[in-house]
């Protein structure tokens, strides 16, 4: 059961919660920019490797803020 902090509730579950949303939202956004990489380098179009690239550091780092409140969730 989840109750909303307001009301006296837990954090640590709404923290877990959000770590995982964002370690799944960062591990599609990373496969995206590894893909965007790849057809950009079989096209030969440097500008699409760089924005594949760009996408994926964005979701590797959303993967490790995601990992980051999860671990942080265990520790409460």
């Amino acid at each position: 059961m989840v109750v909303e902090p307001e009301m006296g509730g837990y954090v640590a579950d709404d923290l877990r919660d959000e770590g995982l949303k964002d370690e799944i939202k960062g591990t599609v956004k990373e496969g995206e920019g590894r893909i965007r990489n790849a057809v950009g380098g079989l096209t030969g179009d440097t500008s699409e490797q760089l924005k594949g690239k760009g996408e994926e550091l964005k979701g590797k780092a959303q993967r490790k803020i995601g990992e980051a409140e999860t671990d942080a969730d265990r520790d409460l």
